[in-house]
């Protein structure tokens, strides 16, 4: 049985994917290393002078969103995941890093983690996986999930499985899933759908690690780097106007995955379903 330690973040939906990860009886959860929410999306956007009203709403909607889909399970599910909550950005510290090297994990989990430096990547390569939260290379970096609805592609918005290493979703990739989209969704909705694949999925792959197949990435030089401030009150109204204006529904009549990039999907996991 494979001994794992997580690193994740901890808002609502890490908290989720963390107990959901230590339930499952094909490994073991050692330890969470879960960083903390000071330097979240929430936490700028209430810091910023200039927020508007609408990203306000859409940081409350997302919040009541996360509590109506991951609320019950965090608060009645035992929590078996051993959790030490560090400062955000505190994975690289030396003191840190020795202490997930002593305690001699066979597989490093990472989701939501900041950006991974240094010791852990040579000493855990090929043993460290991450899961990005939108599909890369076409989509890499911050809010990857929501730009894909600000442009009008819900098609891309999906999860990228990948060893990790010292770039931005950089990784080569072990598999990727698509959005489970359904009428009358909102981009919260949509997105925890999503979480909730994931997880699932993540907890497949780390069962059948061995196993997995290399396969061939995307071409990196694909799609964008997102950052943190490109998500201003022009895209947040761009966002809900998509949804406003049938984004969803024109969606669900039309799209034909032929006409999307194909994703990478592991043989493992195929045959495993």
């Amino acid at each position: 049985m494979k001994r794992i330690i997580i690193l994740t973040g901890d808002e609502l939906r890490h908290q989720y994917f963390r107990t959901c990860m230590a339930l499952d009886p094909r490994f073991e959860v050692i330890e969470t290393v879960c960083e903390g929410v000071e330097k979240s999306l929430g936490a700028r956007t209430r810091q910023r002078t200039d927020t508007s009203v609408l990203e306000r709403w859409h940081l409350e909607a997302r919040d009541q969103a996360e509590a109506d889909f991951f609320g019950e399970v965090t608060s009645h599910l035992e929590d078996r995941t051993h959790p030490r909550r560090i400062p955000k950005g505190a994975i690289n510290d030396p003191d840190e890093v020795a202490r997930i090297i002593d305690l001699a994990p066979d597989l490093l989990i990472c989701y939501g983690a900041s950006l991974i430096r240094g010791a852990l990547l040579d000493r855990f390569a090929g043993r460290f996986l991450n899961v990005h939260l939108g599909l890369s290379p076409w989509y890499r970096g911050s809010g990857t999930n929501v730009w894909p609805l600000i442009e009008g592609a819900p098609q891309m918005v999906g999860a990228t499985f990948m060893h990790i290493d010292a770039g931005i979703d950089t990784g080569r990739i072990l598999h990727q899933i698509r959005a489970d989209i359904a009428l009358g969704d909102s981009p919260h909705s949509i997105g925890n759908r999503l979480i909730r694949k994931m997880t699932a999925t993540y907890a497949d792959l780390v069962a059948h690690f061995d196993a997995l197949s290399d396969l061939p990435s995307p071409d990196p030089t694909q799609g964008r780097l997102y950052k943190q401030a490109d998500f201003d009150a022009e895209a947040c109204a761009r966002l809900y106007r998509n949804f406003r204006d049938g984004m969803i529904e024109t969606h669900l009549a039309d799209f034909d995955p032929a006409q999307a990039p194909p994703l990478v999907r592991n043989p493992v996991l195929e045959s495993a379903a």
